[in-house]
């Protein structure tokens, strides 16, 4: 398995801080373009004997994560900056983080995104009959493990939810780290339910009601709020990798969209590696980490 790391630039807490992403020879890469989406590109035959290498193929994904379990910035890849480096949201001017609901504190997965896909604002689902977000596909990570900020790691995907927020489809993907103990007891999205009891619930309600204390209504879901199964949530993966590719390649419109990466060779965007190195050189320097506001450990309370 391919080894990344990350350097930090800017102080943390603040909106100018950025993570960089970096392969294991120290090269500078994207984690949105340059970090395969399929597992199976990095293992070929370092396969777990204990695990079928079909279903490796089929279920097995890169997961970049986002935002350990239990905290509350809103980090996210940085779609629309040079090698799309991880940074806190923005609304209104400050730096976003997602309230303390009731009783969960923080998100309640460790949070991420499936590298090399794309939910393409331009398709409307047949399913959903709204259009993507314009960001990678989202993934809920269920394993025991808190990960950390700029871990790469790989996970079975179980099954999909459909939220549709604010009119845009935004498919929320349950996974488990391959790595976590109990994995090889997760095969579906009803192994959740039988071994995780409350967990797809308490995952529906988050999602529902997290940006409430904000002043925004409710979020809404399709299929009524019901998780689909593996299978279909692969789909929804393939799909959402061909639109990458064809963004990649100029088949599509990309708007805003930084497309810059050092490895996809086919790709117009593609770039030396030096170049790379060159944008995260003219980022701020790293500094100390700011103060956080005790407001982000608010708890609040909301009438069911």
């Amino acid at each position: 398995m391919q080894a990344y790391r990350t350097e930090e630039r800017g102080r943390p807490n603040t909106a100018e801080y950025r993570l960089y992403f970096k392969n294991s020879d120290g090269k500078f890469i994207s984690p949105f373009h340059d970090i395969p989406l399929h597992a199976r590109a990095e293992q070929d035959s370092d396969v777990p004997a204990k695990k079928s290498k079909s279903n490796w193929d089929k279920n097995v994904f890169n997961m970049v994560v986002e935002v350990p379990r239990w905290t509350n910035a809103k980090m996210e890849i940085a779609t629309k900056e040079l090698l799309n480096p991880i940074k806190q949201d923005i609304k209104k001017g400050k730096l976003r983080y997602v309230s303390n609901i009731f009783p969960h504190k923080g998100y309640i997965w460790n949070y991420g995104a499936l590298p090399q896909t794309w939910e393409d604002p331009k398709h409307v689902d047949n399913d959903t009959k709204c259009c993507g977000d314009n960001d990678p596909i989202d993934v809920c990570e269920i394993g025991s493990k808190v990960c950390a900020r700029g871990d790469v790691i790989q996970v079975k995907v179980l099954g999909i939810l459909a939220l549709v927020d604010e009119g845009e489809t935004d498919w929320k993907v349950i996974a488990v780290n391959i790595d976590d103990p109990d994995a090889e007891k997760f095969n579906d999205i009803e192994d959740v339910r039988k071994h995780k009891p409350g967990y797809l619930e308490a995952t529906v309600d988050w999602l529902r009601t997290y940006k409430v204390p904000d002043g925004k209504p409710e979020n809404q879901f399709g299929f009524n709020g019901e998780f689909k199964g593996q299978d279909f949530a692969v789909e929804v993966i393939k799909s959402t990798h061909e639109y990458w590719k064809n963004m990649l390649h100029k088949k599509s419109d990309k708007g805003e969209i930084e497309c810059k990466n050092v490895s996809v060779s086919e790709s117009p965007f593609c770039c030396p590696e030096d170049e790379a190195a060159s944008i995260v050189q003219s980022a701020p320097s790293p500094g100390s980490p700011n103060k956080v506001s005790s407001d982000v450990d608010k708890w609040h309370f909301l009438n069911k």
